[in-house]
């Protein structure tokens, strides 16, 4: 029998009792063993560590089997049960075959249905448009001893979809992961320093499937600081026997606060320069995500901004825009359908994103939806919402963007200000001086409809 024969069978079987299809790693280990090879032939051929392969695909596979064939599977006997299985099921009647067929079909086909792109893009998306360097790069660094990776970029450009990258490889080649997004972290947790390293430590213990010894760590004599790196140092890193691969999302969350800002910030800083000197600590990686600059008073010693790999998400360029469109089966030619879009809307891959999604369902051509882009009627309406408010509430980046709009040539800004609105994606840095990012933001901000000029600055 074909392995694709058997893939169907158990595939069906996994989606008539609820559970996910094989994932593709499970189906190279299905393969190898039908192949009658090694854990170390099959990591070796599609270069995944043995580790990985060995202590997480593997299990997982025959955890799946098991529940399908009512016994417990292991590598001896796997190859053996999958061929008497498969020969059992083979007789069985062809219409209730076809039927289930066409139940798996339709699970498999929901994976890569077009949903509305919002937030971050899945692992097992075709819809993900990579940047190849980039992830070369991060992915080299994050194997390195110690490491740490800060990614920076405005709203919507894929900071997230690339961290959800790097764990993925990690866990690839052996590494624990650990993910933290501090927008969850309660306004009372990150008002206290003390309490925002308690919830950091019970968070990384229960990833980890650890036992909690908060208690047992915390010294009010020493600080929560101390008590912090203690904790990760002499029980977390010393109980794993692998890298740990530590993710902070959406760091820019605790920017406002100003005082735990301080302490953790400088916290990670000091992690970072121990593994220069200390073992234990080259176990840690970490990986700092974050939308904004930090514009609480650090000292530039202190701050972790400054260390590791720094990653700024680039915009898609013109091949880029067309591959996307083409996962999204929109027949587009010659490259002029993704030169109008971009006129319009620049590359940020968010807008551009929104934009294929609604022409791949045809619901709108691509001239009327260029034409009412920047409409309270358009597809980037919450988009555009959202930035006026932000400029309303800080008038002196209206009064900026003004200027920069109104300019026929690169300006000069004051440097916070620029990085301020460059955060936000309204700005590109342009050397000492910025332009504006996209025609878009100047037909919202500056619509022939209102005289010329939105009103952008909140009322005294």
């Amino acid at each position: 029998m074909t392995i694709d024969f058997i893939l169907d069978i158990i595939n069906r079987k996994l989606v008539e009792m609820q559970n996910d299809p094989l994932h593709s790693t499970e189906i190279l280990v299905l393969e190898g063993i039908c192949q009658n090879k090694t854990y170390e032939e099959i990591a070796q051929e599609k270069r995944y560590s043995c580790g990985y392969i060995t202590n997480v695909v593997a299990p997982r596979l025959y955890q799946k089997l098991s529940l399908i064939f009512g016994r417990r599977v292991t590598k001896k006997n796997c190859r053996a049960m999958l061929e008497s299985y498969t020969a059992l099921q083979a007789t069985s009647d062809t219409k209730s075959l076809e039927l289930k067929s066409e139940e798996l079909n339709l699970a498999i086909e929901q994976d890569t249905f077009p949903c509305y792109p919002s937030g971050s893009v899945s692992l097992n998306s075709p819809f993900y448009i990579e940047h190849p360097n980039i992830q070369k790069s991060v992915y080299a660094e994050i194997t390195k001893a110690g490491a740490l990776v800060r990614i920076k970029a405005p709203r919507e450009k894929g900071k997230t979809s690339l961290m959800l990258r790097i764990l993925d490889y990690a866990e690839q080649i052996g590494c624990r992961t650990v993910r933290l997004n501090l927008e969850q972290v309660d306004q009372r947790i990150l008002s206290d320093t003390n309490l925002f390293l308690r919830w950091l430590c019970a968070n990384i213990t229960q990833q980890l499937q650890m036992e909690q010894k908060l208690d047992e760590y915390w010294n009010k004599d020493f600080g929560s600081k101390l008590s912090c790196t203690f904790y990760l140092r002499n029980y977390v890193l010393k109980q794993i026997d692998t890298p740990l691969v530590l993710a902070l999302d959406e760091v820019n969350y605790i920017f406002e606060h100003t005082e735990v800002a301080k302490d953790f910030l400088p916290l990670l800083r000091s992690w970072f320069e121990e593994a220069k000197r200390c073992k234990i600590w080259q176990k840690l990686r970490l990986v700092v995500v974050h939308s904004t600059e930090i514009y609480v008073p650090l000292q530039l010693q202190q701050s972790p901004f400054n260390i590791g790999l720094p990653i700024q998400l680039p915009d898609f360029n013109l091949d880029q825009v067309e591959q996307l469109a083409q996962r999204y089966g929109l027949k587009w030619s010659g490259g002029e359908e993704a030169k109008q879009l971009m006129a319009v809307v620049g590359g940020h891959p968010g807008l551009i994103h929104i934009a294929v999604y609604y022409l791949s369902c045809k619901h709108i051509t691509l001239e009327e939806l260029l034409e009412n882009a920047s409409t309270s009627t358009g597809i980037y309406a919450h988009h555009l919402q959202r930035h006026l408010t932000m400029l309303q509430e800080q008038p002196e980046l209206a009064i900026a963007l003004d200027k920069v709009m109104n300019a026929s040539e690169p300006i000069s800004l004051e440097p916070i200000i620029a990085y301020k609105l460059n955060s936000m994606g309204l700005i590109k840095l342009d050397n000492n001086k910025v332009i504006l990012s996209s025609q878009l933001y100047r037909q919202y901000f500056q619509p022939p409809s209102l005289g010329g000029k939105r009103q952008i600055v909140a009322a005294s």
